[in-house]
């Protein structure tokens, strides 16, 4: 029996002459029109059409000044590109121009810099990448071999410091810029060092390997979604995603079961749909296949250019998928990257939630809350004047029972500043009835803004907290990475929220105590647990659209449920290229969870390569995979509760899961791979389904081993997957995939 609970009828290749049908070719059409509507130079990052303009604005103003200023806006617009020789050339020239003007050599120097650490990004990690490229600390294979860029960047960035000793953007990155020379810290002048950027801490772990670009599955894309699921049913875990440009076609990497993958991209039609900076995975109509929701539009509705439409698009169970999103009722036009699916009306067929992005009061995108037909259509049930007519700069929903009576609420997260949390009622019927309970929680008058969110059980005590994360957008990250490295500070830019449920309705942020203040600015975000200790760990992936802002992926080890340790530079995942979607898997089903993230930015010559960090195996803890299939409740079933009870050296334990894909951006797996630290059996395994209440107990359950448990059916069945050694594109086997080695 197969783990995804359906007949494997999957084939690589559409059958000969197969056609999408005609939703599926309008949609496509649609993408290509809001793809031109898109390249306009009053849109931001359309790099091509604001290279056009100034190249023509250059040539009609002769004006000595103004011809500075647009030679330094092409410069930028360069980098944009991706074209940093030609903009060194660019700030080469206004140096020279500038050479009697200090306040111009001020702005200069920095902007050179950072054109000749792009460069220096481009010689190496990108054209010559390597597992530790850009990986922080800087060392071993990611010391850069082409060493002139990153001289030259560090000579402007030290003219800069000399012009404005207070500029902790330029400082931060000559900091980095001689971590890239094999030099930091001690050739670092000492009136600009930034100490301790390389100390590992007191709690560390074993190193990952990003094993991405040995497996030919490292796309190099601008920022975009990630799912990890097995999306045709043979047990293996798959890899999917997406870009935010409408120009980025989806990219679909079948796991072969051998240790390799096989990019099923085109076979699939998925490259032929465009764009998405995020998307989540269900199965929207309860046939056993994973379904996949595209988001599109978010960042650009205060620009005038987000109202792009999302895409359902249907796994048809033949290795293709089909866009579904006109006939199901879903085509809107709306800036989004945020939804969950739920059951939230308990009628076993999941529901769609998405947070939009309102930025102008004079043009407001509401949140949509549409209800399943159980037909393959859906109704928008956020009429104004609902509960659910929410109109905010929303950038994270999350969906789970924080009360515990059955019924499941929801949590948004808004770059607005509001931390809004839905209750579900739990009365019957097809509308669900919610109520706004954000003030009892003690949520008002949290005006910091956030971005990515969840609810998970840190602390293992049956009662879901919340996790959001504060963001910025204006300014360069690279200026509070200095500042929080030099002299920690209370200030609360860029810093995690960690919310504990007290059980009685109300949240405490616990975030001061928990050793998690550290700046992060996450954007991408998930949760798992990389040691099989129970208790759940996090990964952040950091940036902006700046190009300063080089700042470091985190990753945070859950310390018992009573802390966190940041151990992202032992642990070799703090990635200083833009991080965005993130997924926990074990994706060698070997029972250690790995990390799979996409990586780059918000332009064209921002993108990087996505990465998948092997978890080497941090000790013998045990862990138990578990593939729920609803019967009553949804297939899928998302939504359902599991208590694992068990005795590890003497001591009772309860590890409390939900069936959900993770964090707000980025989705994991829906199979469930729970660690039991050194306990031996599972005493007991609890599943709670959401539609039909019904609970089933599984008592003395072995560990270390794939089982599948349906809905009202007694037992369960074991799945006989194996353990994956992983093979470079060429056959070989890297050390670190080899679990003979270490793995």
């Amino acid at each position: 029996m197969l783990l995804g609970g359906a007949s494997c009828k999957h084939q690589d290749d559409p059958k000969n002459g197969e056609k999408q049908p005609a939703s599926h070719q309008k949609m496509i059409a649609i993408l290509a029109g809001v793809a031109q509507q898109l390249n306009n130079p009053q849109n931001n990052y359309a790099a091509d059409a604001k290279l056009a303009k100034c190249n023509a604005m250059l040539a009609a103003n002769k004006n000595p000044v103004d011809q500075i200023n647009l030679l330094s806006q092409k410069s930028n617009i360069l980098l944009e590109l991706g074209d940093e020789a030609e903009a060194v050339k660019i700030m080469e020239q206004l140096k020279v121009l500038l050479k009697s003007d200090p306040a111009g050599l001020k702005q200069v120097y920095p902007v050179l810099g950072m054109a000749y650490l792009r460069l220096a990004e481009r010689n190496n990690c990108i054209n010559n990448q390597s597992q530790e490229s850009c990986i922080m600390p800087i060392q071993g294979k990611g010391v850069h071999q082409d060493k002139a860029p990153s001289r030259k960047a560090v000579n402007a960035f030290e003219m800069a410091m000399s012009l404005n000793p207070d500029d902790l953007d330029s400082r931060w990155l000559l900091n980095i810029a001689y971590m890239t020379l094999g030099e930091y810290p001690g050739k670092v002048p000492k009136a600009w060092l930034i100490p301790g950027l390389d100390n590992a801490g007191a709690v560390r772990v074993k190193p990952f390997s990003d094993m991405a670009g040995d497996l030919g599955i490292g796309v190099k894309n601008r920022g975009g979604g990630n799912i990890v699921e097995d999306f045709n049913n043979d047990g293996y875990l798959d890899i999917v995603s997406s870009a935010w440009g409408l120009d980025d076609p989806i990219h679909y990497y079948k796991n072969n079961g051998d240790g390799t993958f096989k990019d099923v991209s085109r076979a699939s039609g998925l490259s032929a749909i465009m764009g998405g900076l995020n998307m989540i995975q269900a199965d929207y109509n309860n046939d056993g296949w994973m379904d996949i929701f595209v988001l599109r539009g978010a960042w650009q509705g205060q620009t005038g250019f987000g109202e792009q439409p999302n895409s359902l698009l249907r796994n048809n169970g033949n290795g293709t998928f089909t866009d579904v999103t006109i006939d199901a009722g879903l085509l809107t036009y709306q800036p989004t990257q945020t939804g969950t699916w739920n059951d939230f009306n308990h009628d076993g067929w999941i529901d769609l939630f998405i947070g939009n992005e309102s930025t102008n009061p004079n043009d407001l995108h509401p949140c949509e809350f549409f209800i399943n037909n159980g037909d393959g259509t859906f109704d928008n049930i956020s009429t104004q004047g609902s509960v659910f007519y929410i109109s905010k700069f929303v950038k994270g929903v999350a969906s789970g029972d924080y009360d515990n009576d059955g019924w499941v609420d929801i949590f948004l997260s808004c770059f607005s500043g509001e931390k809004i949390l839905l209750r579900n009622k739990g009365i019957a019927g097809k509308v669900p009835a919610f109520e706004d309970v954000s003030a009892q929680a003690g949520f008002t008058g949290l005006n910091s803004r956030t971005f990515p969110t969840w609810f998970f059980d840190y602390d293992n005590d049956g009662w879901l907290d919340i996790f959001t994360c504060n963001y910025e957008f204006g300014r360069p990250l690279s200026y509070y990475a200095a500042k929080e490295a030099l002299k920690p500070s209370s200030d609360m830019s860029g810093k995690i929220y960690l919310y504990h449920n007290n059980g009685n309705g109300t949240f405490t942020d616990k975030s001061p105590t928990m050793h998690v203040n550290q700046v992060c600015f996450a954007m991408g975000a998930n949760f798992g647990d990389i040691d099989n200790d129970g208790f759940l760990d996090f990964y952040l992936s950091t940036g902006n659209p700046n190009f300063q802002s080089l700042v470091p992926n985190r990753l945070y080890k859950n310390m018992g449920g009573k802390d966190f340790a940041d151990v992202s530079v032992s642990s070799r995942t703090a990635n200083l290229q833009k991080g965005h979607a993130v997924s926990f898997a074990d994706i060698n089903n070997n029972g250690d969870q790995d990390i799979s993230v996409d990586m780059g930015g918000a332009y064209r010559g921002d993108a990087f390569y996505s990465s998948l960090f092997l978890n080497p195996g941090q000790n013998n803890n045990n862990w138990i995979c578990i593939k729920l299939e609803g019967t009553s409740s949804n297939r899928a079933a998302i939504g359902a509760k599991l208590a694992l009870k068990f005795r590890e050296n003497g001591v009772e334990r309860t590890v409390y899961r939900d069936v959900n894909s993770g964090g707000s951006f980025g989705c994991s797996p829906l199979r469930r791979e729970i660690g039991i630290g050194q306990a031996t059996v599972i005493d007991e395994i609890n599943v709670f389904w959401p539609a039909s209440g019904i609970r089933q107990v599984l008592k003395n359950v072995h560990p270390n081993q794939f089982i599948q448990l349906k809905e009202g059916q007694e037992g369960f069945s074991t799945v006989p997957l194996k353990a994956l050694v992983f093979k470079r594109i060429d056959g070989t086997i890297p050390m670190c995939a080899n679990p003979a080695l270490g793995q």
